[in-house]
């Protein structure tokens, strides 16, 4: 199938999952994964009115990002080293994948350095997965009021990625709980969150029906993914 055929299914299962939960679509922020696949396709998703994308690495993100469409707007999603804290402050609106204080610490400084205030998403470890990344939800809320004085990183809510299942209703609970873990984090800052971020390619609907804001698919967009445009061996990786 083509992009914009893709495109139109993926927009009607959000519409559809919005329907069931009584929500309205335009809560729902689709963020297209284009890790491994080439500026020439996200050019063509701009053109269909694609505006919000994610990237995994920061090397490929370095290589892809200048030959896209100027109007297109960039995540980073992937596991992030402190290393490369100042290359993603640089190229990202935002960082979704903040897993650390340790790491908040250093994005503040390369921030700073950079003059620049940026939006971040508080990556939680639901399931508490040893292969994945993330807070835990004691943690998170423990640290909250530190990762929260950090002046040049502005907290705009949580993300997660649900363990991999073939039957989504199996990850419902993951989703359900960074819901739940957003209203505790919104009771300790006395401040909104707006932005949950989860649900992927085969478990959008499922996320959407517990309070989704924000879905990041891949593979349901693009199909399976191409080879890899940059080898890195460093940076972590993720599923859409």
């Amino acid at each position: 199938m083509s992009l914009s055929s893709n495109l139109a299914v993926v927009r009607e299962r959000i519409s559809a999952a919005c329907l069931r939960a009584g929500r309205n679509p335009a809560e729902v922020t689709l963020l297209a994964v284009t890790k491994n696949h080439p500026a020439a396709t996200v050019a063509e998703a701009v053109s269909l009115g694609v505006t919000l994308f994610g990237e995994n690495r920061i090397q490929e993100a370095k290589a892809k990002v200048p030959a896209c469409p100027s109007q297109a707007r960039w995540h980073f999603i992937g596991h992030l080293q402190s290393n490369k804290a100042r290359e993603a402050i640089h190229w990202f609106s935002m960082i979704e994948s903040l897993d650390s204080l340790t790491l908040a610490v250093e994005l503040q400084k390369q921030a700073e350095k950079q003059a620049k205030t940026m939006p971040v998403l508080a990556e939680v470890n639901v399931a508490g997965e040893s292969s994945k990344f993330g807070w835990n939800p004691a943690q998170l809320l423990s640290e909250l009021p530190q990762l929260n004085a950090l002046s040049r990183l502005e907290l705009h809510g949580l993300m997660t990625v649900a363990p991999y299942s073939t039957n989504p209703e199996k990850v419902r609970s993951v989703f359900r709980r960074l819901r739940e873990l957003r209203d505790q984090c919104v009771d300790v800052l006395g401040a909104p969150l707006t932005v949950l971020s989860m649900g992927m390619s085969g478990d959008l609907e499922v996320a959407i029906e517990e309070g989704a804001t924000l879905v990041r698919v891949g593979t349901a967009l693009f199909g399976p993914r191409q080879s890899r445009l940059v080898n890195s061996a460093t940076e972590g990786e993720s599923s859409a």
